[in-house]
Order: structure tokens, then C-alpha cells, then sequence
């Protein structure tokens, strides 16, 4: 008897069309843009507009970063975003490319090619090793795609950090990268080599030694408390309430310390001295974050000196500690916590009175004292988005709101660089109410 293989090559093409389908299935977004995200009690977002409009208007400016700032190169299937700043040596910085993973993890569903991006993303950040951790990336890579030196900058590895974990909500760890173990591995790390061990603040980067001064300084904007819940999460370590807690604290500190009216924090603070307090007193973890208040008590720091680190303004509120309000905002929105509205308050009500609510009035820079810096008249979108997003933690902002959501929109990527557009990006994301939390 001969069998006969007449109906072979059909089911060759179920089974290759079934394995396909599997493979697309794999492959599409769980949480694809837009995701209409409600966020926490009294947040708001611009209310002139639609929905829809606001949507499109992600989607297009999306469009329009990615093509100019995600390059490939420097190896196999690898991206990197293009440093597009006033050192034409560099490359890329760790800072962009976190920022370039968060965006294209929270745009996928809006772009088809979104994980593949993302994955060559993640594959030059592993080709750039920090010497210390293998899971932190080398802060700085020249034009020939070689690193400036082997350590890392802090902000760039929690933002990388956190986008892993927003890859593994968007497409789960089963293809070639394991998203989560590759979190989880790197929040180790950041926890290790990033945090200070003795006050729990943030520390610059993992050059710094526990018996440098530096040791006890840290930059403001690299605080993310919405990140840091996260990474508690996942990873079980009660240390990032500590890094949550006594961050909260510093920060009530340096406002009524140095900054009363305006409530503006410098781009880098020293010395910083912080002793336990009462159980109760500003801790995430004996009461619930509606409830929460900043104690200041037993905490001490100044402001940076004059060019401590990159500028004669490191102990203003300059090109660093422009992203706070955006960082802390996130944590009301996403989580709820009533110390981030706390400080959210005093910069809000400052800046629309400093402004008269106009945003054409947005300074690129002042002092602590709230004063314009000389020569700043001129426009920061990382200044501007970032009061836009603290402006949504309360529904007396909603017209200052509307008009700095209409002001952002109708700048061309072209006037800014990478780190004004990335921000942009970022912001018009949670502005729109399409960030979500891991």
C-alpha cells in the first residue's frame, strides 16, 4: 500500500500559518497606545481639547522623534538615541537612551515596529557597560561608538531600569530578551552601586566611593519616586522605601530651607545629613500615601556650590532640577502620594504667579529664590513640560493647564535638541493620560 501525501503541503501551511499567527500574537503590545490611563483622584489633564486630538498629536510628534533621534549602528541590530547636543564628539548618553526606551515601550500599538526598536535599544545599552556592573550602562559613547569612560550616570539607569519593566507588561519575557530578569538584575545593581547605603539618598553615579565627599551629594532630578515603587515591587527590597522616604524628607527640607516662596530645589545638593525618624512621620509604609506628610526633621543639606559639578548655576534650578516637578508628579498621579502634592503646591502657585499665567513668561532657569536668571529669555521645553505636568495635580490649574498644552504643541522638534524633545516626548505621554505604571 502506498500512502499518499496528497494533503502534505496544506498542512505544512496551517501549521506555518498557525505558527505565525502564535508568533504575531507574541508579538502584539498588551498595553498599546492610546491607553486612556485614569489617573488618581483631583489629577487632571487639558480639558479644551478632545481626547482624540490630544492622541494624534502624541502620535505625530512621536513620528517625528523618533525619526530624528533613533539611530541604528555601532553593532548588530543595535539603536541608540543620537546625543543631538553642543558636544559634537558624543554619540550617546545613557540619560537619552532611557528616555528612548521609555517613549518606544509606551508607544507601541502606535508604531508596529515598537518591540524591534526597543530590543536594539536594550542591545546597545548591554554593549556599553559600566566597568563596575555589567547591568549599568557607560554614561557617554563617542562618535567611533567607544565609551568615554567606564562610569555611569544614575539617571539613565533608572529610567533604563524602569522601561525593562514596561517592556515586560507590553510583551511579556518569553522571546529572546527576558525582560524582568533583566529589571530585576538591574535594580540590583542601581541599589548596590547608585544609593547610598547610609542615607539612602541618590548618589551621581557609581564612580563614587563611600569614602568620597561626594558620597553624600546628589543630583535632584535623579529622584523618581513612581520609578522606585516599582522597583520595590518587584523586587521585595524594603531599601527604595527608605530611598523614597528620606528623598520626600530632603526635599521638604531644601524648600523651607532655602526656597519658601518658590519651592524650587537646586540641580545638585551636598552634604546631605539624614537620621531615622519616628515610625508614622513621612514613612510609605505605616500609612497609606493619601495620608502622607513630608517631616523635614533630622535632615540637613545645602544647596551645591558654583560649578560643583557642570555649571556656575549647580545650585540653582537649572538644566537638572527642571525635571522635578515632572518626576514628582508622576508619583501622585500613578500612586497618590499627598507628599509630592505638598511640594507640587508651593511650585505651582509660584510659577503661575511669577508668570501671570502666561507661559511665553517660562524662564529657562532661576534662582531659589524664584528670581529669572540673567539671560534665560528664552524658551526650555524641559522647563515648560515639566510645570505642565505638575500643573495637573490640581483642578485650580486647569486653564494654566490648557494654555501650556496648546504652548508646547506648536513648537517644531527643530528649534530644540534631543533632551528638550525627549522630555517633550515624555510629557506629552502622561499629559495626554497614556502613562501607566508596570
Amino acid at each position: 500500500m502506498v500512502l499518499r501525501n496528497y494533503h502534505f503541503p496544506s498542512l505544512v501551511l496551517f501549521t506555518c500559518i498557525v505558527t505565525g499567527l502564535s508568533s504575531l500574537k507574541a508579538q502584539a503590545p498588551r498595553r498599546p497606545f492610546p491607553q486612556h490611563v485614569v489617573y488618581g483622584p483631583g489629577i487632571i489633564r487639558p480639558g479644551h481639547i478632545s481626547q482624540q486630538e490630544m492622541d494624534d498629536s502624541v502620535r505625530a510628534f512621536y513620528q517625528v522623534w523618533k525619526k530624528h533621534y533613533i539611530r541604528v549602528g555601532c553593532g548588530e541590530e543595535q539603536n541608540y538615541v543620537w546625543f543631538e547636543g553642543p558636544d559634537k564628539q558624543k554619540q550617546s548618553v545613557s540619560e537619552g537612551q532611557g528616555y528612548g526606551m521609555l517613549i518606544v515601550a509606551l508607544m507601541a500599538g502606535a508604531d508596529p515596529s515598537a518591540r524591534k526598536v526597543y530590543d536594539g535599544l536594550f542591545r546597545y545599552y548591554r554593549a556599553h557597560p559600566s566597568k563596575a556592573d555589567p547591568h549599568l550602562m557607560s554614561w557617554a559613547q563617542k562618535k567611533n561608538c567607544r565609551d568615554v569612560d567606564g562610569t555611569s550616570a544614575t539617571d539613565g539607569d533608572l529610567d533604563i531600569a524602569y522601561s525593562l519593566l514596561l517592556a515586560d507588561a507590553q510583551w511579556g519575557s518569553n522571546g529572546p530578551i527576558h525582560y524582568l530578569e533583566e529589571a530585576r538584575a538591574t535594580i540590583a545593581a542601581i541599589q548596590k552601586e547608585e544609593i547610598n547605603q547610609r542615607t539612602f539618598s541618590i548618589l551621581l553615579s557609581n564612580s563614587v566611593e563611600h569614602d568620597s565627599r561626594d558620597y553624600f551629594d546628589t543630583r535632584s532630578s535623579d529622584f523618581m519616586p513612581a520609578h522606585f515603587r516599582a522597583f520595590r515591587a518587584v523586587s521585595g527590597d524594603p531599601r527604595w522605601d527608605k530611598v523614597i522616604d528620606n528623598t520626600y524628607r530632603l526635599f521638604a527640607f531644601m524648600q523651607q530651607s532655602y526656597s519658601p516662596e518658590a519651592g524650587l530645589v537646586p540641580d545638585f545638593i551636598n552634604h546631605i545629613s539624614i537620621s531615622e525618624e519616628p515610625a508614622g512621620l513621612g514613612s510609605s509604609n505605616p500609612e497609606p500615601p493619601a495620608r502622607q506628610t513630608a517631616s523635614p526633621g533630622n535632615v540637613h543639606a545645602v544647596p551645591a556650590r558654583p560649578r560643583y559639578l557642570e555649571s556656575r548655576y549647580d545650585g540653582m534650578y537649572n538644566y537638572n532640577a527642571c525635571r522635578v516637578p515632572w518626576r514628582i508628579a508622576t508619583d501622585l498621579i500613578l500612586n497618590g502620594d499627598q507628599r509630592a502634592a505638598a511640594i507640587l503646591e508651593k511650585i505651582n502657585r509660584w510659577i503661575r504667579g511669577t508668570t501671570q499665567d502666561n507661559p511665553d513668561n517660562i524662564s529657562a532657569g532661576y534662582s531659589l529664590g524664584g528670581v529669572d536668571l540673567k539671560n534665560r529669555d528664552f524658551e526650555a521645553l524641559c522647563f515648560i513640560t515639566s510645570f505642565a505636568v505638575s500643573a495637573m495635580a490640581n483642578r485650580q490649574n486647569q486653564q494654566w493647564l490648557n494654555k501650556l498644552w496648546d504652548y508646547i504643541v506648536r513648537f517644531r522638534s527643530a528649534q530644540f535638541d534631543y533632551y528638550d524633545n525627549s522630555i517633550k516626548m515624555i510629557n506629552m505621554i502622561i499629559l495626554s493620560g497614556n502613562y501607566w505604571k508596570p
